[in-house]
């Protein structure tokens, strides 16, 4: 039975293309979900107790979602990569919300799901065929960055080189340099980036069989996608209750190295709860209860902080890190495997 005070969440507008693996592949498809502005996306979400896959429920009839393949009682996997079988509600509803641009939904069929559950099979079988793309922060070292580039942007790794330590596969196909698609490159073209690119540079690389299958199910694989967990920056979450003084620390609005303006968090008061809870002098703000607060401006995000009187949950990540991410984007670094990260307390 659904969980009484988990009622079904209506997402806003998206156009949502589905795919259907090869033909004699297992029944999950892919649904990939490019956010737009507006109307009703045309299905809810639910959830069963007892912690089983998320429920694609209420999918309007010749509405959006339907005639791109979604159907009524459809299982949810995952949510960009990540699976969420054992995630709560809010937390998966906030990953399809938080996601920037788009989202990834890997979906399956509730019956093909009810009887795979009932033999103990192993979903996670089903699913390993797709190996997510995976990011990975490369420094440049004294001998350079430990790899060279052959074929069609094929990366040959140097053993305990700068790329092996960072986490680069030694075969792995480069699908993005610094958030940049190389696909219309030439090998002059990304040499060229590849010298002008400061230290570090952010490389997305999959493995050839993984990169043809999302290719036949027509996913374009972006940064967002990616498996985070080599890069060295973490998100910190901040936990606050407020006391008599405040919180203990001041937000400024300042421009990032992107150029882009972003919220950095300043004056951190020693012994106040700010700085108990683990802020630090210059951290840049990701999220506030939940809710990314990239597109927001300052007074926006003021109010989200304000909005309860006691108490805050932040997201943030040091300087060096912000700066990094700069490049890529944010929703792969708040897309975590084990999905803890997300939650807005």
């Amino acid at each position: 039975s659904l969980v009484p005070s988990q009622p079904g969440f209506n997402f806003p507008k998206m156009s949502l293309l589905s795919f259907s693996e090869p033909e004699g592949a297992s029944q999950i498809r892919f649904c990939l979900l490019k956010k737009g502005a507006g109307d009703n996306l045309g299905f809810s979400l639910c959830q069963e107790a007892g912690g089983m896959c998320p429920i694609a429920r209420k999918v309007t009839p010749g509405g959006l979602a339907y005639r791109r393949g979604l159907r009524d009682g459809d299982r949810i996997l995952e949510v960009n990569g990540v699976n969420v079988e054992s995630m709560g509600y809010l937390q998966v509803v906030w990953k399809i919300k938080s996601s920037s641009k788009q989202v990834l939904l890997t979906v399956l069929e509730g019956n093909t799901y009810e009887v795979a559950k009932a033999l103990n099979r192993d979903l996670n079988q089903l699913l390993s065929r797709y190996r997510k793309p995976r990011l990975c922060c490369v420094p440049r070292g004294s001998s350079g960055l430990g790899f060279s580039v052959t074929g069609v942007f094929q990366l040959s790794v140097l053993q305990n080189g700068p790329a092996h330590k960072a986490g680069v596969p030694h075969g792995s196909w480069l699908v993005e340099l610094n958030g940049v698609s190389v696909k219309n490159w030439t090998i002059v073209q990304l040499n060229q980036k590849l010298k002008q690119s400061s230290s570090p540079i952010g490389l997305l690389v999959m493995d050839s069989q993984s990169e043809e299958a999302y290719r036949q199910c027509g996913v374009k694989v972006t940064a967002s996608l990616a498996d985070a967990s080599w890069v060295p920056f973490q998100v910190t979450k901040l936990q606050m209750m407020r006391g008599e003084d405040g919180y203990g620390f001041l937000m400024k609005e300042e421009i990032s190295s992107s150029g882009k303006k972003a919220q950095f968090l300043r004056d951190v008061e020693a012994g106040l709860p700010a700085e108990k809870a683990g802020m630090r002098e210059g951290d840049c703000l990701l999220a506030v209860n939940g809710e990314i607060v990239e597109d927001l401006d300052h007074q926006e995000v003021v109010s989200r902080i304000r909005s309860n009187n006691q108490r805050v949950t932040l997201l943030v990540i040091n300087l060096e890190g912000s700066k990094f991410y700069n490049m890529v984007p944010k929703s792969s670094l708040l897309s975590t495997p084990d999905g803890k990260i997300e939650d807005g307390g």
